[in-house]
């Protein structure tokens, strides 16, 4: 018997980030199965998720490289440094196969972090929705504002890594 449950179609956002989780899914570092879409004018321009150089080891395979990174007030984080992040990954991939991402929004799981979203500054995106926080997102949310990049958050939850 068909259901009478009436199908409500998914925002645009909504539409992206699902299939940013679903990029997520071939991510190959089980700290943050991270996915990231950049589409314009209601279509994807390009994908990315967090994994390793081409060609080498990744952290599902031989573990992850981890190194302590103390910031300025003094405290310490972890951090692995065999993967590239999807957003990093995405802007290659635009860059390899000639596709402008300049105007093009973000979506991702989390608050890009600085250095990505320095990347993404200087590649032309206008607007950023992430599923929810990176714990340290002050800088970018910071620089986002500054610069008038448009910065939407799906909740207000935190991402939280597992110790290593």
């Amino acid at each position: 018997m068909p259901t009478t449950e009436k199908h409500t179609r998914p925002s645009w956002d909504e539409y992206f980030m699902k299939i940013a989780h679903a990029v997520a899914s071939r991510s190959s570092c089980d700290r943050g199965r991270v996915g990231c879409v950049f589409a314009r004018d209601k279509q994807i321009l390009v994908t990315g998720y967090a994994g390793a150089p081409r060609g080498m080891p990744d952290c599902d395979t031989i573990g992850h490289q981890m190194k302590t990174v103390t910031h300025e007030d003094g405290h310490t984080s972890q951090h692995c440094m065999r993967t590239a992040h999807a957003e990093q990954n995405a802007i290659v991939q635009a860059a390899r196969v000639g596709v402008s991402i300049e105007g093009a929004t973000c979506y991702c799981k989390m608050t890009p972090c600085a250095a990505c979203a320095k990347m993404m500054v200087n590649a032309g995106i206008k607007r950023v929705v992430c599923e929810k926080q990176y714990h340290a997102a002050a800088d970018t949310e910071a620089m986002f504002k500054e610069l008038g990049i448009e910065l939407v958050y799906f909740t207000d939850t935190t991402e939280a890594y597992a110790k290593q």
